[in-house]
């Protein structure tokens, strides 16, 4: 399998040397036909078996030969099958219930973030000062609220609950005797709560680039583990190839060539980021420094900043696509006991700064 390159453009705006947008690093994944499964496909298969089991009633009746007995054994494997069908529609039906509360809540929080908004600013007005009692961190650099800021850190609270909240869900589904089509569920639903979470960051970005680079979202630990504002997808390769057993060799082949196209794509995105920084420095020491004046740097200098947002969403959409490409090349249970993995793995490193930021400290 050849590994795919990674293409640059020259920026309009910068100058510099970037990535495009769309990085060509899966075509080899793509072409084997993996697609995620979807819910179309699980009406299609409960379609099939209820016509199947339609025709196997209508041949029984018409023929004489097997025994009251017989006919009773034979429908013993159908009606499992059934069961197994509605306890699927009721797993789905739950699932949306879920997702219905999920969104009510972030509704509330968007009207309690609303008055909290409008409480500050007649606070504000009326000449009184923040005593440091209140928490300041959907505040931008400016020290002006942030609405974006507040909302996305609500949500990501939220997130984050409900991430825990899968993880215990798919620990029972492991552990039991659940098929594939109810184990499908669960994945495809992990796998849309990484999607979401994307979409958020996305969102932030644009209301303020540096806060999400910063990582002050996350805990002390995760921030350490930080790359364009989330982690480095060989890096998951990286934690989740162990823990995954029995692997086939063309599973193998698969991981570890993704794993290669990862790391050329995230070098490409790191090397961009420097000649920002670079072309950044520059504009900004451009002219004569001590005169006072800085109108003309710092307007040329904001034009190459919004350059952030797009390699912020190009990082996201590399690691969202690896995730798409793991699901596809794993099994269902793989795939569920990969994204078992990969949730244990961050509640171990915010478990990890929790002990950190409450352990004694010594005094000199």
């Amino acid at each position: 399998m050849n590994s795919p390159t990674t293409q640059f453009a020259t920026s309009r705006r910068m100058g510099i040397y970037e990535p495009i947008h769309q990085i060509h690093m899966w075509g080899d994944f793509v072409s084997n036909g993996c697609s995620n499964t979807s819910p179309s496909m699980i009406v299609e298969v409960d379609t099939k078996l209820n016509n199947q089991s339609e025709v196997t009633s209508h041949t029984s009746h018409g023929t004489q030969g097997p025994s009251n007995k017989f006919d009773k054994e034979a429908s013993k494997p159908a009606d499992k099958v059934l069961r197994r069908l509605a306890q699927n529609r009721e797993a789905a039906r739950k699932s949306r219930l879920r997702k219905k509360t999920y969104v009510q809540q972030l509704e509330t929080s968007r009207l309690k973030l609303i008055q909290l908004e409008q409480e500050l600013q007649q606070s504000q007005q009326q000449g009184l000062y923040m005593d440091g009692g209140l928490d300041t961190s959907h505040l931008g650099y400016s020290g002006i609220v942030n609405s974006g800021i507040a909302t996305f850190e609500i949500e990501y609270g939220q997130w984050v609950e409900e991430q825990n909240r899968q993880i215990c869900e798919l620990r029972r589904a492991l552990n039991s005797d659940i098929i594939d089509i109810e184990l499908r569920i669960l994945v495809d639903g992990g796998m849309n709560h990484y999607f979401d979470l994307f979409r958020m960051k996305a969102t932030v970005a644009k209301a303020d680039v540096f806060y999400l680079m910063s990582g002050m979202w996350k805990t002390p630990v995760e921030r350490f583990f930080l790359w364009i504002g989330g982690f480095r997808p060989s890096e998951l390769l990286k934690v989740l190839l162990p823990q995954l057993d029995q692997l086939a060799d063309q599973q193998l082949l698969d991981i570890y060539s993704l794993r290669q196209s990862c790391q050329q794509a995230e070098d490409a995105l790191s090397q961009g980021m420097d000649r920002l920084q670079h072309a950044l420095a520059e504009t900004v020491a451009s002219g004569q420094l001590g005169d006072g004046s800085c109108i003309p740097q710092v307007t040329r200098a904001m034009e190459k900043l919004e350059e952030l947002v797009s390699f912020v969403n190009q990082a996201d959409h590399l690691r969202q696509v690896t995730l798409q490409q793991v699901s596809c090349t794993l099994t269902t249970r793989q795939a569920a006991w990969g994204l078992l993995t990969l949730g244990e793995y961050c509640h171990r490193l915010r478990t990890l700064s929790s002990q950190w930021a409450t352990r004694p400290c010594e005094l000199a």
